[in-house]
């Protein structure tokens, strides 16, 4: 059997970059990622735009809600975010800015909805630029998931786990329900932090053929552990050393 390493993916502001950026997605990109993973959320006239929060601050500090504006109005602001220890000024991306530089890489792009609106435009935009094969949804809890089935069941989409159900429920009920739900709302696999992976559940999704997808591992350490277990991707801000341990590996095997 041939050498096996998980899928790099690009967390959004990978490499120190700022989130949401062209050049966050560009870095990742260059650097030798699988897949670069970005947060979407849509605008009041329904356009797709690379956001984790709905409220932004402008540089002239008035606090705007992306779902409570149009694009046209959006497009014309600068806003104020923390980058490290610095402040920096951005405008909002559309998602339709950054597709075309996934295509032209023929990588893959993970879509973190933020929102169950953005299921319709996003599939409208996915197949506008035939990128099925390049593009799935994350983001997805249940009800998320069986939405976006029910209205685009074309699009390829990984299952979020509930992370309260490993605190309340014994861990192998809380296994075999993630499965469950992962199985009923037609996902190919599961997101999950990888604090909650173990040797028991990758035995078990394999056995359901349900790759694990992991988030957020940023320590060499951390990712040599989880890429033993056998995970389908790991999920980092840190893309150089998940790019260089899996040179390290294949040299030793």
């Amino acid at each position: 059997m041939g050498f096996r390493f998980p899928l790099i993916t690009a967390h959004c502001g990978s490499m120190n970059t700022i989130d949401h950026t062209l050049d966050s997605v560009q870095t990742g990109l260059r650097l030798g990622a699988d897949v670069v993973e970005e947060d979407v959320r849509v605008t009041k006239d329904g356009i797709p735009v690379l956001a984790h929060d709905d409220e932004w601050v402008t540089v002239d500090g008035l606090k705007i809600s992306v779902s409570q504006m149009t694009f046209e109005e959006l497009k014309e602001l600068q806003f104020v975010v923390t980058h490290g220890e610095q402040r920096e000024t951005i405008r909002i991306c559309r998602l339709e800015d950054m597709l075309p530089l996934i295509q032209a890489s023929g990588k893959v792009v993970n879509l973190d909805l933020k929102v169950d609106e953005s299921i319709e435009p996003v599939a409208a935009l996915v197949k506008q630029y035939g990128m099925l094969e390049q593009a799935f949804l994350s983001g997805c809890g249940m009800d998320r998931a069986m939405l976006a089935e029910r209205l685009h069941p074309e699009m390829r989409k990984l299952l979020n786990t509930d992370h309260d159900l490993f605190k309340t429920l014994p861990y192998r009920d809380a296994m075999v329900q993630t499965c469950e739900d992962a199985l009923a709302a037609n996902c190919f696999g599961i997101n999950i932090h990888y604090s909650v992976v173990s040797q028991e559940l990758m035995d078990y999704t394999a056995s359901l053929g349900l790759p694990v997808y992991v988030w957020t591992v940023n320590e060499e350490d951390l990712m040599m552990q989880v890429a033993d277990l056998g995970v389908a991707s790991i999920t980092t801000r840190n893309v150089t050393a998940l790019v260089q341990l899996k040179q390290k590996m294949r040299g030793e095997r």
